[in-house]
């Protein structure tokens, strides 16, 4: 197999910040040194690389030397630990209300639903189901 470098296009302290995160998990974990094939810099690289550019996990963790399984183990664990950084919903909301915003933009993934099992009229006059209208 052949290999080769590309440049990642993160800011270092970035990769440093996501590496002390990977480092404390490990520590609460009780994970040995040196037990682990990447250290908590090339783990925090292999991470930042997938959301950089998403592709396949297992390709991408050949090139740092993993097996497709520890490739998605470690996929995972860097995942987790960034989502744990993450405020929810309602942190987002108290934090609004301080802030005494007037409105919030919440993004996130629409999925289809018939909970109604009715339709709705649009404006226009036109019958469309639930998922058309959340979706315009």
């Amino acid at each position: 197999m052949t290999t080769y470098s590309v440049s990642l296009g993160v800011p270092r302290n970035l990769i440093f910040f996501v590496a002390r995160l990977l480092r404390a998990n490990r520590r609460k974990l009780g994970t040995r040194k040196g037990t682990r094939k990447l250290t908590c810099y090339q783990h925090a690289v292999f991470i930042l690389a997938w959301m950089r550019d998403g592709g396949d996990i297992e390709r991408l963790g050949a090139g740092f030397g993993m097996s497709r399984s520890t490739s998605c183990v470690r996929h995972a664990e860097g995942l987790e630990v960034l989502a744990e950084q993450a405020p929810n919903l309602l942190e987002v909301l108290l934090q609004a209300v301080r802030d005494g915003l007037a409105f919030l933009i919440l993004d996130g993934t629409l999925v289809p639903c018939d909970r109604l099992e009715e339709k709705k009229t649009s404006v226009k006059g036109k019958v469309v189901d639930d998922f058309a209208i959340a979706s315009r």
